[in-house]
């Protein structure tokens, strides 16, 4: 049996225990939190469940073998570390780091005690990503030609970080496991106008290959929008995460070209076929998740979504801060 200790329960922290509750072979055997009423509501949903207000009580405790860390990002670094240092596995929320150097700083201690490290990309666990991701790798859609995501609402507005900090990661990670090359070079531009920190991005990564792709995380619009466009040589894909049966659809539809006649001459013909929906299943994604990080834990394998993964991540995010420093600045990766 695997005892996990989960240390927060705000916002996100009350699906990461009951998930990791519902899995087979392990035990949420403790639950921290500073806010007194986090614990309280805690309490009701999980009473079997020990409480506390001290990290130490999980960071350092014997009877605990993994930690989530479930916790604002300035303080994963050093519950990650501390966890790991007291020979725990770490599941550790997006983004992994506050910087590059603490995720390689992490990843190096994982190494060196030969523990685990996963990065809560959830949406990697999801069935339309998994779908994606059968689609691209059996080459449904030939070559890629680019990547275009839409991710916007209105809130909810961080203390702590911009948008691109709070939403991007979820597309950046997405885009990360579903295009085999690694981006080369990143533009971002931004505005702020609530709180001093950027709530409207905009975000573009160069591949080789001639791939590209485009991102737009927004606090600010007046409608929720979850959709990304994925263009292929032979077909292409809407993701629409907001529709409750037909998440994905795939279009036989494109370009062909043809030299004509003449030495400059160039012939463009449309291809206009069907429109196909694939079946997913229903399963919840976190479940999914939480179930990979005790199964890689058990059997000493490496997940996908680890460190170097979250790492790969935070360098991109970096990017982005430098090049919104710069108005749009190229930063090469």
């Amino acid at each position: 049996m695997l005892n996990i200790g989960v240390i927060g329960y705000g916002y996100w922290g009350p699906n990461v225990v009951r998930n990791f509750h519902a899995v087979d072979q392990c035990c949420v055997k403790r639950v921290c939190d500073v806010n007194s009423n986090s614990l309280n509501r805690t309490r009701k949903s999980f009473p079997s469940v020990e409480l506390t207000s001290n990290c130490d009580d999980i960071l350092t405790a014997a009877d605990i073998d993994a930690v989530a860390v479930v916790t604002p990002v300035a303080t994963h670094f050093p519950l990650a570390k501390k966890a790991m240092e007291n020979g725990k596995h770490v599941f550790v929320e997006k983004p992994f780091a506050q910087t590059a150097a603490q995720a390689q700083e992490l990843i190096e201690l994982a190494t060196k005690k030969n523990l685990k490290i996963m990065v809560d990309h959830t949406f990697l666990f999801t069935a339309a990503v998994r779908k994606i991701k059968e689609l691209i790798d059996s080459n449904v859609l030939g070559t890629i030609y680019y990547y275009d995501s839409i991710r916007v609402n209105l809130g909810l507005f961080q203390s702590d970080v911009n948008v691109i900090w709070d939403l991007a990661p979820h597309d950046l990670a997405i885009m990360q496991h579903l295009i085999a090359h690694k981006p080369q070079a990143l533009v971002a531009t931004g505005q702020n106008h609530v709180n001093g920190k950027e709530d409207v991005a905009y975000i573009t990564l160069y591949f080789p290959e001639r791939i590209i792709a485009h991102f737009n995380v927004n606090w600010l619009s007046p409608v929720k929008v979850r959709t990304a466009l994925i263009g292929g040589e032979k077909k292409m894909i809407v993701w629409n995460d907001l529709e409750a049966d037909e998440k994905i659809r795939v279009y036989n539809k494109g370009v062909e070209r043809t030299n004509g006649g003449g030495l400059h001459d160039l012939l463009v013909s449309y291809r206009m076929g069907d429109i196909w929906a694939p079946r997913l299943e229903q399963t919840e994604a976190l479940k999914a998740e939480a179930q990979y990080f005790v199964d890689c834990i058990r059997n000493d394998e490496t997940p996908f979504n680890d460190g170097v993964a979250g790492l790969q991540v935070v360098r991109m995010l970096e990017a982005a801060d430098a090049s919104l420093a710069k108005r749009g600045g190229m930063i090469y990766l």
